[in-house]
């Protein structure tokens, strides 16, 4: 499968709802966070190159959850979102 120009083929992480001592935490407030999994070949630029992307595959980051496409393949959930979506690069993703 090939992502198109500036989009960016996304797995949302799910937050833990259970400790590791085994409890159930009742309200999770957890950031819109993503693994990167497939990105595009680029944003195309008016003289026609092309202008890579910034994230890469494997990047965790956090983007805005009213811009993405749900698609599911194989049986798997995605999401699809343009690159300018993409809030954050996380350098340390337990953040």
């Amino acid at each position: 499968m090939e992502v198109m120009h500036d989009r960016v083929l996304l797995k949302k992480i799910e937050p833990e709802k259970k400790t590791a001592s085994g409890f159930y935490i009742a309200t999770v407030d957890e950031s819109d966070k993503a693994t990167v999994i497939k990105v595009g070949n680029g944003k195309l630029a008016e003289d026609g190159t092309r202008i890579p992307l910034t994230v890469k595959e494997g990047d965790i980051v956090i983007y805005n959850p009213n811009s993405t496409i749900s698609v599911t393949l194989n049986r798997e959930a995605f999401l699809v979102i343009k690159e300018d979506e993409i809030f954050a690069i996380l350098d340390n993703p337990e953040q």
